[in-house]
């Protein structure tokens, strides 16, 4: 891995990871049509901790606001400035952390094939289809329920399937909950915050027994320093964008991608 290499992973992770796109297909797309030898679990960690810092940067006041609320509502206080939003989150993180723990190392092993990603692509697009029509767009993120955390942070666990995307599939299930658009994805980037911090910090730890190989401490550095800079602006804009527009742009998109990939695969492609 170079630092040029790097420095696109980690635009594209910094890009997709926040975009209902799937930054994991995107991941195992690229390096394979290029020819690029797997980045390995050191460059994992560079993208998962730059993703980690745009997430904390962008929203480190939602998150002082959420604990001490979460907090004021476990010790009894009821009102607008305590409510338990955060234990909502709490609850809903866990579905994801169980599936990360029993079957991530089997989705990376067994799930990486392009009609795989290709399926996944199409599929949650034409969900998020439905869930644009069905949804009511009503709902501000103050006013999310647990069933509604519940039922998000189920949705979550897909997300371990390559193609599907965290964002994507979690933004689907708060639309199919009546939240709006831009309330979806804020809710959505909160929810993910805990199982990245969790997984960056598992891969962390990982690579800290060994350390890093020969020349790739540069390398890293340029992961995380572009994939956070890049996920900032991709939350901004996206959070911004769907304030007034719908999803249908990344359903185009995605069916796109799919149909690529099967073209590819058909052909022997990658």
């Amino acid at each position: 891995m170079n630092v040029f290499q790097a420095a696109v992973l980690g635009l594209i992770q910094g890009l997709t990871e926040f975009l209902p796109v799937s930054s994991t297909a995107h991941l195992i797309i690229i390096p394979k049509f290029l020819g690029w030898e797997d980045p390995g679990l050191t460059f994992d960690v560079a993208l998962h901790l730059g993703t980690l810092v745009a997430l904390l940067l962008f929203f480190w006041q939602d998150w002082v606001n959420l604990i001490q609320s979460g907090i004021g509502y476990a010790q009894g206080k009821r009102g607008q400035q305590y409510d338990p939003l955060f234990w909502y989150i709490v609850l809903a993180t866990i579905p994801g952390g169980i599936a990360g723990l029993l079957f991530e190392k089997k989705a990376d092993r067994d799930l990486r094939d392009l009609r795989i990603i290709a399926a996944a692509l199409v599929l949650l697009a034409l969900v998020l289809v439905i869930a644009e029509f069905k949804g009511r767009k009503r709902k501000q993120i103050e006013q999310v329920s647990i069933a509604d955390a519940i039922i998000v942070g189920c949705a979550q666990a897909l997300a371990i399937i390559p193609g599907v995307s965290r964002s994507g599939v979690t933004i689907t299930a708060g639309l199919f909950r009546d939240m709006k658009r831009d309330a979806a994805a804020r809710f959505s980037f909160l929810l993910s915050t805990p199982l990245i911090a969790g997984a960056a910090a598992k891969k962390t730890l990982e690579v800290a027994k060994e350390g890093l190989p020969a020349g790739q401490a540069m390398p890293f550095a340029v992961g995380i320093l572009v994939s956070a800079i890049v996920g900032i602006f991709a939350i901004k804009i996206l959070l911004r964008f769907l304030q007034s527009h719908s999803t249908f742009v990344f359903v185009y998109y995605r069916i796109a991608l799919g149909i690529l990939l099967y073209v590819a695969f058909w052909y022997g492609i990658g």
